[in-house]
């Protein structure tokens, strides 16, 4: 069976974020305003996703 992925887009800028906000929207791979990043679908991705959800959209 294939390894899950999902698709993770930042949608919304990181400027006036908390500090570890903007490491965690970097630790996903996203640089820039509608940057895209296909990760794994692993808890520790998933809780990354969930902590910068307001700044992101995701795809599964």
């Amino acid at each position: 069976m294939a390894e899950k992925t999902i698709k993770v887009t930042l949608v919304k800028s990181i400027i006036g974020t908390k500090q570890d906000h903007r490491a965690t929207v970097r630790g996903l791979g996203l640089r820039k305003l509608n940057s895209s990043a296909v990760l794994a679908d692993t808890p520790a991705v998933r809780g990354m996703i969930q902590k910068v959800a307001y700044l992101v959209k995701c795809e599964g």
